[in-house]
């Protein structure tokens, strides 16, 4: 079994061999008190950016801080290309399993989306909430899967903003898919690149109405569906940026 993994912030974390990371606050807590971390156990410690240190505790101070020496070192640069999945909000916590499930995946960045048919309507306060309650999820689940990298959550996107962000990425030699079950292409057929942005768009329960269709469509992204059983909005997205990465050759 691998070593607990933890985050701290970039600026926290040491990378020289025999200097001390401490990880403390929230993280802390569950450091000393839920994990019961003793001296002497091996952890790793990552900052969400590629960077992840490896030593013994040295100690445990109180219940919220532990102090690990650095004994090895090792910095992942940025995947390439990236996956983008942009996820329509669903309803109770489907929105919340999809992003975890994306994140132990491996995709690297998430966009909410305020679908037409979502039947999960951010406004306000509420957006600010759900996002940052997002981003809470994704980190959760970069540790559970002990990825190098967070993946970024962006702000909730419109309709035109995910056009634009396809359009971006397919100028910039990416490529945009709509996931559809109705899709004469499936997404293997999809020439993928090797650098930029593969942007996924998921759709929410009641899928993507045929506007939105025509939207992505003249920004760039073509149809595709992933098989032939028709996927939850919780699980698509995690079995297409499955089948990007092990294409792409970053599952290798």
């Amino acid at each position: 079994m691998t070593a607990p993994f933890f985050l701290v912030e970039p600026a926290s974390l040491s990378s020289s061999p025999g200097s001390v990371v401490v990880i403390d606050g929230a993280e802390g807590r569950h450091a000393a008190t839920v994990r019961r971390l003793e001296v002497g156990e091996t952890v790793r410690v990552g900052d969400g950016r590629g960077r992840v240190v490896e030593g013994p505790v040295l100690a445990v101070v109180g219940k919220d801080r532990v102090d690990v020496e650095v004994s090895s070192y090792a910095e992942t640069p940025p995947p390439s290309p990236r996956v983008v999945v942009v996820q329509a909000l669903a309803k109770g916590d489907r929105s919340d399993l999809a992003v975890e499930l994306v994140t132990e995946v491996g995709a690297d960045v998430v966009v909410p989306w305020a679908a037409s048919r979502s039947v999960a309507v951010w406004r306000g306060d509420k957006a600010d909430r759900g996002v940052e309650k997002w981003r809470a999820t994704a980190r959760e689940a970069a540790k559970q899967s002990r990825r190098p990298f967070v993946p970024e959550v962006r702000a909730l996107a419109s309709t035109s903003d995910v056009a634009a962000r396809i359009r971006a990425a397919v100028d910039r030699g990416g490529v945009g898919a709509v996931l559809h079950e109705a899709a004469p292409y499936r997404l293997g057929d999809l020439a993928l690149p090797r650098t930029g942005d593969v942007v996924l768009v998921v759709g929410p329960e009641g899928g993507i109405a045929g506007d939105e269709l025509e939207v992505f469509a003249d920004a760039g992204a073509r149809a595709v569906r992933l098989g032939p059983s028709v996927m939850r909005t919780s699980t698509a997205g995690a079995v297409a940026a499955a089948l990007v990465l092990e294409a792409t050759g970053r599952w290798a």
